[in-house]
C-alpha cells in the first residue's frame, strides 16, 4: 500500500470519532511542505489524458492542485483536524497562476487550512495550496471543502437564482467507472466517487464525479477551442459546484467564452469564470 493509501486509511478509522459540529472547534496551525521535486511525466500523462489536456510545455493550470493533493490529505486526516475526512465535498475553489509552470520546474508545494465557518448544510473548511520556485508565489489555490452535518442554524438559506444559461457548445458522456480511473490518476479515492455502495453510506444515490475532473474537463475544452497557446492564455478560474454528478450520466458544456457552466438535464452542476492574461 502506498504512503496515500496509508494516509486514507488513516482517515477513515478516526473519521468515526470526529463530530464536525462540536462547538468551539479550532483548526491546527500545521503547514504540510513537500520540497521541491520535479513533475513525474507518468502521472503527469495519466492525468492529462482522463481529463482531455493537450500535451503541452506548460502543466495544466489544475495539476498543482494534484500534485498538492497528498498534503491536503495528510494534513485533513490528522487527529487535529475537527473534520472527518471521509464523505467532505468540495464545493468551490479558486486558482490563480502569478506565471506558468512547466513540467520541468520543481516547485515546493505547500497546503495549509485558512478558515473553518458554519455553512447552512454542516461546516466548511477552506483549503489553501501554494507552489513556490526559489521562494517565488507561483501558483495558489483556495478551496472549501463541507462535511454535512445537522446543524441549528435555522432555516436554510433562501436558494438563489438559476443561473442564465450559456449558449452549449459540447456534450460528453460519463461511464460509470470515471471515479475510479479519475482517482487512480490523481490520488482522491474519497468513496463517494467510487462506487454506488460506498456511496450511499455519505447519502448520495449513486457514486459521483469530483469535482475537480468537471473543472479540469471544463479547462482543457476551453483551451482546446482557444486554440494554440491557450493554456499559458487562462491566468485564474473560479469555480462553484453546484450539484453533484452522478456516473453514469450525460452532460453539456456551456460557455460564452469567459464564463462556462456543466450542465445535466434541469441541473447546474457547476459554474465558473476564467481570467485570461491581458
Amino acid at each position: 500500500m502506498t504512503g496515500l493509501g496509508l494516509t486514507l486509511v488513516r482517515g477513515a478509522l478516526i473519521s468515526p470519532f470526529k463530530r464536525a459540529g462540536r462547538t468551539g472547534a479550532t483548526l491546527a496551525t500545521r503547514r504540510e511542505v513537500l520540497p521541491p521535486a520535479r513533475v513525474a511525466p507518468g502521472p503527469l500523462a495519466a492525468y492529462s489524458g482522463i481529463c482531455g489536456f493537450a500535451a503541452s510545455d506548460v502543466l495544466p493550470l489544475t495539476y498543482p492542485h494534484v500534485l498538492g493533493f497528498p498534503l491536503a490529505m495528510r494534513l485533513m486526516t490528522a487527529r487535529d483536524f475537527p473534520l472527518p475526512v471521509l464523505g467532505l465535498v468540495h464545493t468551490w475553489i479558486e486558482i490563480t497562476s502569478h506565471r506558468p509552470l512547466h513540467p520541468a520546474d520543481e516547485p515546493e508545494l505547500t497546503v495549509y487550512a485558512a478558515g473553518l465557518n458554519p455553512h447552512r448544510r454542516g461546516t466548511e473548511v477552506t483549503v489553501v495550496t501554494e507552489a513556490r520556485l526559489a521562494d517565488e508565489l507561483v501558483w495558489e489555490s483556495r478551496s472549501g471543502y463541507l462535511s454535512r452535518h445537522a446543524t441549528t442554524a435555522g432555516s436554510p438559506a433562501a436558494p438563489s437564482a438559476a443561473p442564465q444559461e450559456l449558449p452549449a457548445v459540447a456534450e460528453w458522456r460519463l461511464p460509470a467507472d470515471l471515479g475510479r480511473r479519475y482517482g487512480a490518476a490523481s490520488g482522491d479515492r474519497n468513496p463517494i466517487h467510487l462506487h454506488p455502495v460506498t456511496a450511499k453510506l455519505f447519502g448520495f444515490p449513486r457514486h459521483i464525479a469530483h469535482g475537480m475532473w468537471t473543472l479540469a474537463r471544463c479547462l482543457a475544452e476551453a483551451e482546446r477551442r482557444g486554440g494554440p497557446g491557450a493554456r499559458g492564455g487562462i491566468r485564474s478560474v473560479r469555480a462553484d459546484f453546484k450539484a453533484p454528478v452522478l456516473l453514469p450520466s450525460t452532460v453539456t458544456y456551456a460557455t460564452d467564452g469567459e464564463a462556462f457552466q456543466l450542465r445535466g438535464g434541469s441541473r447546474t452542476h457547476l459554474t465558473g469564470r476564467t481570467v485570461r492574461e491581458d
